[in-house]
């Protein structure tokens, strides 16, 4: 064996495999690497434990709900073959049939809704995203890949434009006055983590139950708000769901049903000629995952206590393939790698940069425009361009997002784990006599 083919041995071996505890070996040590990040951001700007602590569970809260969108997508994309564009739609309609279900009949501002309790809203939500699924996958699934995906992209566009407009703002249904908002948005039901700690969920003023006062004053012993308190506790539910999805669509893809879905996303004329009604099973999948999407929307916006059209934009969809790219398509633990790398450091790391950039240099005042930006960089004065930079965050996130997903694509398509794709059959069937034959000429 040459020196060239002993080195693509070595860099082509997926240590990962080596870990003990495996994936979830893999999946803590990845989330560890980001928590030191963020807390060297933290130790450096001079936040105190509060702060360090509300920063670490942010990290945490977008690893997780990016995580749960990816693995909801991985079913339908890397398991399926289905490309779905329309992910944000089918959060959307979950989101807000749960808001309409659980809103008062007489709130203090806004549209009424149904007045019933928490758990039937959010299990509305799902089965109203499962719904809309359907409708949107029995026409959809009988045109080629290309227009299913322009397809998705306008149902969810519609969605959006519907919700925000001024006839959805408040309708009735039958004798019942309801409504979305409109542009102006709508509030959700209280964080139901609210109960565990306060008397009065909708008041903390009011006070707190037992559990909240010896759990509040242990934090406070360390100088850690209440308020830091819920959210960490509302990240722990986030991760908790998160491993409930790894541990469902595990099941899924390796059971006879999922073998079908995998065998249709490599060959779908084999898997029909087989005796396989793929149009049902891609029926079926496409109905589950965008009522996984939907539950992750409510996960994402039910700590919020608010929605509006503005939080199911196409860039949504787009930030939630742009995390099942890098962890690879076809895995579900590169799912959640992949939503804790871009959370991490795609979407919270731009900030925390600007952040310290901001703290620690000063500059003049910013450009107008690009081109006041751009020409002062002909004399090597970056500063105008820096401080451009800064004030443009989110542009700059695009940017960044994009020259992420260049690379990818080429030099690494798969993914990070995407050379781990699940195959359809249960069994490997590689031929590995050519490897047997090269360790055997060692």
């Amino acid at each position: 064996m040459t020196l060239a083919d002993r080195t693509r041995t070595i860099f082509s071996r997926d240590w990962t495999t080596d870990l003990p505890g495996g994936d979830a070996t893999l999946v803590v040590l990845v989330m560890l690497a980001l928590y030191t990040w963020v807390g060297l951001f933290g130790i450096i700007l001079g936040l105190d434990v509060s702060g360090l602590l509300n920063s670490l569970q942010t990290i945490t809260f977008y690893a997780a709900v990016y995580a749960i969108l990816a693995l909801a997508l991985n079913l339908q994309w890397g398991y399926a073959g289905l490309f779905n564009v329309g992910v944000v739609g089918f959060m959307a309609v979950g989101v807000y049939t749960m808001a309409i279900l659980s809103r008062p009949v007489a709130p203090i501002s806004g549209p009424p809704g149904f007045g019933l309790p928490l758990p039937i809203g959010l299990i509305g939500g799902v089965l109203a995203a499962a719904v809309i699924g359907l409708v949107a996958a029995i026409p959809a699934l009988r045109v080629d890949d290309d227009y299913f995906a322009i397809i998705t992209l306008g149902l969810a566009e519609i969605i959006r434009i519907v919700i925000s407009s001024p006839a959805a703002d408040e309708f009735r249904v039958g004798s019942i006055r309801t409504g979305t908002g409109g542009a102006n948005g709508l509030s959700l039901p209280q964080n139901p983590i609210h109960s565990i700690y306060y008397t009065d969920p909708a008041s903390p003023a009011a006070g707190t139950t037992p559990v909240g006062d010896a759990v509040f004053s242990i934090f406070e012993a360390v100088h850690v708000d209440p308020a830091v308190v819920v959210k960490i506790t509302y990240a722990g539910v986030l991760v908790g769901f998160v491993v409930l999805y790894f541990v469902f669509l595990s099941r899924v893809g390796n059971s006879p049903y999922g073998r079908v879905l995998k065998a249709i996303r490599e060959d779908e004329l084999v898997a029909n000629s087989l005796g396989k009604n793929t149009d049902r099973f891609k029926v079926e999948t496409f109905i589950v995952g965008c009522a996984l999407m939907g539950l992750g929307g409510i996960l994402w916006q039910g700590s919020q206590g608010f929605t509006s059209p503005g939080n199911y934009l196409p860039q949504q969809t787009f930030y939630i393939f742009i995390a099942l790219i890098i962890g690879g398509a076809g895995s579900n633990t590169g799912s959640i790698i992949g939503g804790a790398l871009f959370a991490g450091l795609l979407f919270e790391g731009p900030r925390l940069i600007s952040r310290l950039v901001d703290q620690f240099l000063t500059f003049r005042s910013s450009p107008n425009n690009f081109v006041d930006a751009v020409v002062p960089l002909l004399s090597l004065d970056i500063g105008p361009f820096i401080v451009y930079a800064l004030d443009s965050i989110a542009y700059l996130r695009f940017i960044l997002v994009g020259s992420i997903l260049i690379y990818f694509i080429h030099n690494r398509p798969q993914g990070l784990l995407g050379h781990r794709k699940e195959i359809a059959a249960s069994i490997d069937l590689l031929d590995r006599s050519a490897e047997t034959e090269g360790a055997d000429d060692e």
